[in-house]
């Protein structure tokens, strides 16, 4: 991965996680939410607590799993993190992301937008884990690759958010179409990385 393009997925990955920590672990729960996301929040307050702060594992190293660089000079490092972030990140993530998805403010649209990159993690994850324990390390890559996709959906999220408000749409209207911008183009995008070279390194 070229050093921009790194230093860039980082800063990103990490100021959404931090964002994430701060905002969840010191204000209190949904406070700048719409005040029907805020309820559901309230309703399922282990399960939103559970995918945050899971999920901000995975973002936190994600970028970090995916340079080819630190993977070569600390590859136990690598390992140990990579344990980390599939066991907590993605599962926790994953499994408590798919709970509140069920729950998700916007009707069945923004349900089901919400439902499939959880799902889409868990399976990526699940692949990423089988092809490295049978040692296929260029096929553990490449899921890698398409497992780190839908995580981002935290980061893309959120220019989606302003945006809405700035068009003026209601964010009724707004928000179940969101549900799907904010992570299909970046399933999209990692395939045609994918397609452009063998090691998406």
């Amino acid at each position: 991965m070229p050093r921009a393009r790194f230093m860039a997925l980082a800063a990103l990955s990490l100021g959404v996680a931090g964002y994430a920590v701060g905002v969840y672990g010191l204000l209190p729960l949904g406070v700048a939410l719409h005040p029907d996301m805020r309820a559901t929040f309230e309703a399922h307050r282990a399960g939103t607590y559970a995918h945050v702060f899971a999920s901000a594992v995975a973002l936190a190293l994600g970028p970090f799993q995916l340079s080819q660089k630190l993977r070569t000079a600390r590859a136990g490092l690598h390992r140990w993190s990579g344990r980390l972030y599939l066991g907590v990140g993605v599962v926790v993530g994953g499994l408590a992301g798919l709970f509140m998805a069920v729950h998700a403010f916007g009707g069945l649209t923004a349900r089901l937008g919400f439902a499939c990159p959880a799902l889409a993690w868990l399976y990526t994850g699940l692949r990423a884990y089988r092809a490295i324990r049978a040692r296929y390390v260029a096929s553990h890559r490449r899921w890698m690759v398409r497992n780190f996709a839908p995580a981002l959906a935290a980061v893309t999220l959120r220019p989606w958010l302003p945006a809405s408000v700035a068009s003026g749409i209601p964010f009724e209207a707004a928000y179940p179409v969101i549900a799907w911008l904010c992570w299909v183009p970046n399933l999209l995008a990692a395939e045609l990385l994918l397609r452009r070279t063998h090691d998406p390194s």
